[in-house]
């Protein structure tokens, strides 16, 4: 199949998908992950290790390891084993960031997109890659399946990424902060920073394959998928009180913030966070909710979301009683910023 042909398909079927009203694409040929027990032929596995270790969650590391995407395997190789495979954007968007200096990052080459979707402003980040697209800028305009690179394995890790092992590593994220670049100076003086906000710590993921056969399964039932709803419907690690009117995280996300009940006006806010630190619902409070006046405070954890992904480490049981760790906080102190 010619480069022509390939880009035509892989648009043909991203707007097939966006007319249905499912707002994300797979980035690359491979079909495989709606095809039941093919997991093998989609998920690159860690060396050593079984396809689960590249999906999406606390899959490394006997379950301590996050791993904040998915690892997608290639179906195309030249003469020499590298693969080929085209890498689309995975919905309509822009191009807001390339590196294309591989050294620089264990992503290394590679492409952050912006996305507005149901009210809310999501990123996909496309990692591994062989090379950009000719005439990739910061700026451009994609639609779904508009190919963006093609799929490689770079990397600036020491044991580098095999042959055999050649993936794309997918993300979709939200951002937790677009001052990031000030806030990493101010609180991480002294280390490297060469991707501004967008460093792979600012980008908080959420699930791919779930998105993905979400997506479909909604379809199926002839049912319009709101990406807004998919977020906050994640299941909920903890709570939390955040005592300060202007949170951040709330204004820069008002699609995952409901509506004001109190006619006192609002004094901050309960926040509902995943597995994965991400807020996926915030619930705004009047002054009644911080008598105790504690900027933070942590209002439950759910132990079995815990027992399922405790690798980020972002809250902790201390004898009895569950506390926020250090991590933790400065995760919420990022959000709020």
């Amino acid at each position: 199949m010619t480069g022509r042909a390939r880009l035509l398909l892989m648009m043909a079927l991203g707007q097939a998908a966006a007319a249905l009203g499912q707002p994300f694409s797979l980035p690359t040929p491979n079909q495989a992950i709606f095809e039941p027990g093919k997991e093998t032929d989609y998920f690159t596995p860690t060396v050593s290790r079984t396809w689960p270790s590249g999906t999406f969650g606390c899959v490394r590391s006997e379950g301590w390891q996050m791993h904040e995407g998915i690892d997608i395997k290639c179906t195309q190789r030249d003469a020499k084993g590298e693969p080929v495979d085209p890498v689309s954007a995975a919905a309509d968007g822009t191009v807001v960031y390339f590196n294309a200096k591989p050294g620089l990052s264990n992503y290394g080459n590679y492409i952050v997109m912006q996305h507005e979707i149901d009210q809310l402003t999501m990123y996909t980040l496309y990692a591994h890659l062989r090379q950009m697209a000719e005439g990739l800028s910061v700026g451009q305009a994609k639609k779904t399946g508009e190919i963006i690179a093609t799929m490689g394995r770079t990397s600036n890790t020491s044991q580098g990424i095999s042959r055999e092992r050649a993936h794309l590593h997918f993300e979709i994220c939200l951002l937790a902060n677009p001052n990031f670049s000030a806030w990493y100076k101010k609180n991480l003086p002294g280390q490297r920073n060469d991707h501004g906000r967008w460093n792979g710590q600012n980008l908080i993921g959420i699930d791919p394959w779930k998105l993905f056969l979400s997506q479909r399964e909604t379809r199926a039932r002839r049912q319009a998928f709101s990406l807004r709803e998919f977020v906050r419907r994640q299941p909920v690690l903890y709570r939390v009180l955040v005592h300060s009117p202007n949170f951040q995280w709330a204004k820069r996300h008002p699609g995952l913030v409901d509506p004001p009940t109190s006619p006192d006006g609002i004094a901050g806010y309960e926040v509902s966070l995943d597995s994965n630190g991400v807020p996926v619902r915030c619930v705004p409070r009047d002054a009644g909710a911080f008598s105790d006046n504690k900027p933070i405070k942590l209002l439950n954890v759910d132990t079995e979301a815990y027992k399922q992904a405790p690798c980020r480490k972002l809250v902790f049981k201390k004898g009895q009683q569950w506390v926020i760790t250090a991590k933790g906080l400065e995760h919420l102190k990022l959000l709020a910023h």
